[in-house]
């Protein structure tokens, strides 16, 4: 039996099924591209889910995670200080809003304590009332029970009602039914500046603007959720930036190690002034090993020239992507290497049909192929991409 069929058949044995997942075992990757067990080589699109942003086997990366094993202090809990966790939050306040930041596992716990830290605001201010949490339509905020809660897709949510209440909905970038939904009893308005999971929907300047002067209104916390779509990502550092406007707090998670499990709510001194000892924490949070990756992750995204190569390369991708002459594509959206294509064809067939042309890509909403590659792409995998997706899409008039 090969590799490949061992892997999978063991998969099927163990695995809970939660995963649907292609017929191949991916055994190792080098720059933006990754190989099978039979050595077939995937030009990477998805990168984790937007996750390995310097790509594969960066050895700065590699180098700082094995200094940090070799100390001995792989894990020691939050209980105690370490130099590799302060020194990343220093940074991390630096170079944005924030003036203290909270680590986690992952971007669901980050989006889970940031819900914490606003309800607890809103308690130690007196005003038990406050418990609404507004989120946006086609948002995606997590699959844990807080975050799901604000994730208003019912086949997530369905299964496994009922919801954490509070819960309320706006239509994403119409500013009158923001107006509707956020109000006095408003605790956080959480919102993605680019909905990822959503379809890639941008959300417009305006509309961030609007929610800024609501929530100051009504004294609630503006969460922006960068998960997916901050850190660099944009071409920008922050995806918030073009709209001119910070947030109270703003989670990250998927890039900020380069690949290790990590999520982070940076916040203002307000806020974080309302937490004490025991309300929040997580055994794992702040690891140094975590702590020293994320450190050459951020630095290299503040390097020279690296977030105008981000540019670059994003709008060649939207160029190319827009010169695609296929009947099947509705639209071409996105900012720097956060893209997507509209289809009115279901995006599993080109998927799969990727794998065969050597891509790795995923889908995104209901009918969006979603581009979200590491970000050190460079434009001659971008034509590589459009030669094959073009081929793609003309088998699908062909009956392929």
């Amino acid at each position: 039996m090969s590799i490949t069929a061992e892997v999978i058949k063991k998969d099927q044995q163990y695995s809970v099924p939660v995963a649907g997942r292609p017929d191949f075992v991916l055994a190792r990757g080098e720059g933006v591209t990754v190989y099978d067990a039979d050595d077939k080589a995937y030009t990477d699109w998805v990168a984790g889910i937007a996750v390995n942003a310097l790509g594969y086997g960066d050895k700065e990366v590699m180098e700082a995670v094995g200094k940090q094993m070799n100390t001995g202090l792989i894990h020691v809990s939050g209980l105690y200080h370490t130099q590799a966790m302060v020194e990343l939050a220093e940074l991390l306040c630096t170079i944005s809003f924030a003036d203290k930041v909270y680590f986690c596992n992952s971007g669901a716990e980050a989006n889970e304590g940031a819900l914490k830290f606003a309800r607890k605001l809103a308690y130690v201010n007196e005003k038990p009332n406050k418990t609404k949490m507004v989120s946006f339509t086609e948002a995606f905020h997590g699959r844990t029970m807080g975050a799901l809660a604000i994730t208003p897709k019912d086949k997530y949510q369905t299964p496994f009602k009922p919801m954490v209440p509070g819960a309320v909905v706006g239509e994403f970038n119409n500013i009158e039914s923001a107006k509707q939904v956020i109000d006095a009893d408003t605790v956080a308005v959480i919102v993605e500046p680019i909905q990822g999971e959503g379809g890639i929907n941008v959300a417009t300047a305006e509309f961030l603007q609007a929610l800024r002067q609501l929530c100051d209104e009504h004294e609630a916390v503006l969460i922006f959720d960068e998960i997916q779509c901050g850190l660099g990502r944009t071409g920008e550092l922050w995806a918030h930036s073009f709209a001119g406007v910070s947030p109270d707090i703003m989670t990250l998670a998927k890039p900020l190690a380069g690949g290790l499990p990590i999520g982070a709510i940076l916040t203002t001194d307000e806020v974080a002034g309302a937490m004490s000892p025991g309300d929040h924490g997580s055994t794992f949070s702040g690891g140094a090993v975590v702590m020293c990756a994320a450190e050459v992750v951020v630095k290299r995204v503040l390097s020279p020239g690296f977030l105008a190569h981000v540019k670059d390369v994003g709008d060649y991708l939207l160029e190319r992507l827009s010169e695609i002459n296929s009947p099947h594509i509705k639209d071409v959206r996105g900012r720097g290497l956060i893209a997507g294509i509209e289809l009115d064809v279901a995006p599993a067939g080109i998927v799969q049909a990727g794998y065969e042309q050597g891509l790795l890509l995923v889908s995104s909403g209901t009918n969006v192929i979603r581009f979200v590659p590491p970000l050190i792409v460079e434009k001659s995998h971008v034509d590589e991409l459009i030669d094959k997706l073009t081929l793609i899409l003309e088998g699908i008039d062909a009956g392929d």
